[in-house]
């Protein structure tokens, strides 16, 4: 079964973006492999409010042929973005990807859909990059109200060039 993982950078207040939904302050430690980070991945699922911010940036979340992108989003239309996949229903979407062959799933962006998806029990892990930063407010890194989960830290690194510390976690059941 595919393993469905939820990971973000955070403030080391719990904040994944500032007030106004700003990311400017998460830096880019060069000892960090994104590449060999997001290679685990072929799927994924992405909130609405994230892809909301992803297209004023101007992206979007295209699938390539390697990697499915999925917008969960209860509001917005599919006719209003043709080249992107929307469901109506992440629980759905998850339990059908789980059953598929493939690598893992991510959870980009989006404490409300970690959290509806971690209440339905379908998020095996959270991947957490601690960033050296206090923002005094933003979006959390998980939305209340949340059910209560034990973790099992899985592994664990410090990025000396800037301070950053990776978290990783297994939901315990």
């Amino acid at each position: 079964m595919r393993r469905v993982v939820y990971g973000c950078a955070m403030s080391l207040d719990g904040f994944i973006a500032g007030p106004n939904g700003e990311f400017d302050w998460i830096v880019m430690d060069p000892d960090m492999d994104f590449a060999a980070m997001m290679a685990r991945f072929d799927t994924f699922l992405i909130g609405r409010k994230t892809f909301e911010a992803m297209v004023r940036m101007g992206s979007g979340a295209q699938s390539t042929p390697e990697l499915q992108n999925i917008v969960c989003s209860r509001t917005l239309r599919p006719s209003d973005f043709p080249d992107v996949t929307i469901s109506a229903d992440a629980a759905a979407v998850v339990r059908e990807l789980r059953e598929t062959a493939g690598k893992e799933i991510a959870v980009f962006g989006g404490g409300e859909l970690f959290r509806s998806l971690h209440a339905d029990g379908l998020v095996d892990g959270i991947e957490v990059a601690v960033i050296p930063v206090i923002l005094g407010g933003g979006i959390p890194l998980i939305p209340p109200p949340i059910n209560r989960a034990a973790l099992k830290l899985r592994s664990h690194r410090i990025y000396e060039k800037t301070g950053s510390v990776r978290l990783d976690y297994d939901f315990l059941r």
